[in-house]
């Protein structure tokens, strides 16, 4: 049960290695929210009220954690990026109706949710099926990372030997169901709160909660079968 539990731990490091946090210890990050939704509350203000140009400056702030979303859910560099732009669109269209009753970010990642989903329900198995490295970076219209990570060095053998547990890990995610899979990414892997994700999802607390500990079993039972190969 140590080492599941471990193997568990080492995936969320994993996974959020690509600028995200995990679920545990977000008191910096929650800090972080709240000024950022005093910053986005001016710019979507200015965008209601006819300034374009300040939309632009919402895209900056959010398209990278938007794509990583997009990405988690979907397992795929394409659908991720037309999901991004479909949300950003949809957004953009809408934001005039956007109220302010929760925060900025909270109701474009909730759009991008439904997107995500959308575009899963297209793609069919396709999404859950094609390989997808945690590892690797978004790719850009130039055949270069989207979103470059840092440059970390390491011993070539523990480069392989983490590449090959996030494969693993990544495999085990995309074998999960549509609803678990996108709880563990919102939660685990991209750090919001109980709340937000209730507003993105639009489901009680409760079954935020017990959702995301059912997803978290099959994603821990899934890791017990691949144990053997580590």
């Amino acid at each position: 049960m140590e080492t599941i539990a471990l193997i568990w731990h080492s995936m969320i490091s994993l996974i959020a290695g690509d600028g995200t946090k995990p679920a545990a210890g977000l008191s910096h990050a929650t800090e972080g929210r709240r000024e950022e939704r005093d910053e986005d509350a001016q710019y979507v203000a200015l965008c209601q009220g006819g300034e374009p140009a300040a939309f632009e400056v919402l895209v900056r702030r959010h398209q990278k954690r938007m794509f990583n979303i997009a990405y988690r859910m979907t397992g795929n560099y394409e659908d991720a990026g037309d999901v991004v732009q479909e949300a950003f669109l949809s957004a953009y269209r809408t934001i005039k109706h956007f109220r302010g009753d929760a925060r900025f970010s909270t109701w474009l990642y909730g759009i991008v949710v439904n997107h995500a989903r959308n575009r899963m329900r297209q793609a069919g198995s396709r999404a859950y099926h094609e390989p997808v490295s945690i590892d690797d970076p978004p790719v850009g219209q130039d055949g270069g990372p989207a979103f470059d990570p840092p440059s970390r060095e390491a011993p070539a053998l523990d480069v392989l030997v983490r590449k090959e547990m996030q494969q693993k890990v990544q495999d085990c995610i995309n074998g999960l169901e549509k609803e678990h899979r996108e709880i563990i990414v919102l939660r685990d892997i991209q750090g919001f709160s109980y709340e937000e994700i209730t507003g993105m999802l639009g489901i009680p607390d409760g079954t935020v909660k017990s959702r995301l500990s059912r997803a978290r079993n099959a994603l821990r039972e899934s890791l017990k079968k691949v144990l053997g190969d580590l």
